[in-house]
This record gives structure tokens, sequence and C-alpha cells, in this order.
């Protein structure tokens, strides 16, 4: 989180609350129970966000499963090539367009000794805001339109370009693409 600059340490400015965090542990097993890692996310708790002062809008579209379904049907109809992906991370790198403060959180290592009020100001996204979703969508829509991608008008969530070689077409469902 520190090297993708998630953050800035600040004083608190007056009349700001900052939100809390927490960290979430998890163990990743196999399929005979064996712990194969151990996770560990911060998350924001987004549920303490004031609309109007942290957030403004959190709505984003994810892609109408009849236009996933017909995806899949031209993909086997024509011989395309089909691939699913998860973007791993994605919430944590769409840059926070207000001003959201946050409590610091457990194990953080910054110098904040000569500071009285302490908080990070977020820089980019973290799992929990209510407009991590929207960031991401926002950020993922302004890439493919600057790589010559066409947003569907039909479904906001598809996206589709001519190339020398044939069509991409993009599904998007969060943070699946396919």
């Amino acid at each position: 989180l520190e090297e993708n600059r998630t953050w800035l340490l600040i004083e608190k400015p007056p009349g700001r609350k900052p939100i809390g965090c927490k960290w979430v542990f998890k163990r990743k097993e196999n399929a005979l129970g064996e712990v194969e890692r151990y996770k560990a996310r911060l998350v924001i708790k987004g549920y303490s966000q004031s609309q109007g002062i942290d957030y403004e809008e959190t709505f984003s579209p994810v892609a109408k499963y009849a236009s996933i379904r017909m995806l899949v049907a031209l993909a086997t109809h024509f011989g395309f090539k089909l691939h699913q992906m998860d973007v791993v991370t994605a919430f944590l790198n769409p840059v926070v367009q207000e001003d959201i403060y946050m409590e610091i959180p457990e194990g953080f290592t910054g110098d904040f000794s000569s500071m009285t009020a302490p908080v990070l100001k977020l820089n980019k996204g973290l799992y929990g805001l209510k407009q991590a979703s929207r960031l991401w969508n926002d950020t993922v829509n302004e890439l493919f339109e600057g790589n010559s991608f066409i947003r569907s008008k039909a479904d906001p969530c598809i996206y589709y370009k001519r190339t020398d070689s044939g069509f991409i077409i993009i599904a998007i469902y969060v943070d699946d693409l396919i």
C-alpha cells in the first residue's frame, strides 16, 4: 500500500472525522485443506462514510447477463478465443477524487510522533470504500476509451475494438473481465 502511494500522512484538518479501518486476515487452503498462503487486507470502514463529504456517487454498472451470454454464443459460433480474468487489487489502483481521511492502521510504521492528530489522506482506493467499485469502473472506462475501444450503447460494460486481425470484445463484471 505504501509502495502504491495509497495515502499521505498529514495532520487532521479541523472539523473532519477520520474513517476507521481494520485488517482482515485469511488463510487460503488447497483442496486437501492444507494452508497454501496467508492473506492480509486493509479494509476501510466505509459504512461510516458520509454522502456529500466522503463520496458523491457509488453506482457502478456491471455487464448484463444477456450480454455475457451473447458474448459466449458469439465466441462459440465463430470460434473466437474466450478468456476470463480477475483483476487483482482492482479497487486499490483508482485515484480517489474526494478528500477522505483514515485513521492510522495498526502496525503503521510511518513517523508521526511530532503530530498532534495524524491521519492518512487517501490518494487511492481501498476495499470497503463506498465508491470503490465506481472508481474502478471509471478508471477502466478511461483506459479502454483511451486505447480506442468503443463502449456499447446497449450495455455500458461491453467494449469492442476492430484490429488488423479481427475484433476484441470485452465485458466487465465488477473486477472480472471476459
